[in-house]
């Protein structure tokens, strides 16, 4: 009987000894795993605060007028005159998608959002133009 309980009490301590190493060691990742989040949040946000600071900038500028905005000469204004875009006399331009009133007569990037300008008939230019609430020249 006094074998068993030193069996029972070696098991005993055996098992507590073994938990408390395990506790450990996940103490220990955690805290390693906490520091290391906590150093990729303060780079985070020292990048979210600096976009925040040079958008905030960048307003106050366009509203006091300090802001030039060149005008490219392939974003179309006003009434767009197809034929006259249209210099080698093809019967085709270059439209961006998604900035219908970019048109160029040769291929490229549109300057306003950085998609390549596709190939488009006149026809077809006119019709994206007209849909998208753009007057173009008959």
């Amino acid at each position: 009987m006094k074998n068993l309980t030193l069996l029972a009490a070696m098991l005993l301590f055996t098992a507590i000894s073994t938990f408390g190493q395990i506790h450990s060691d996940t103490t220990k990742s955690m805290h390693k795993m906490m520091k290391e989040n906590k150093s990729k949040m303060h780079g985070m946000d020292s990048t979210m605060h600096k976009m925040h600071k040079d958008s905030s900038k960048m307003h106050h500028n366009m509203k006091h007028g300090k802001m030039k905005m060149d005008k490219n000469p392939i974003i179309r204004e006003g009434m767009i005159d197809l034929k006259e875009i249209d210099e080698n006399k093809d019967g085709k331009v270059f439209q961006d998608f998604m900035c219908w009133n970019v048109v160029s007569d040769s291929a490229g990037n549109c300057p306003k959002c950085g998609m390549k300008l596709r190939e488009a008939s006149l026809e077809k230019a006119k019709v994206n133009l007209v849909k998208h609430g753009y007057k173009v020249k008959k």
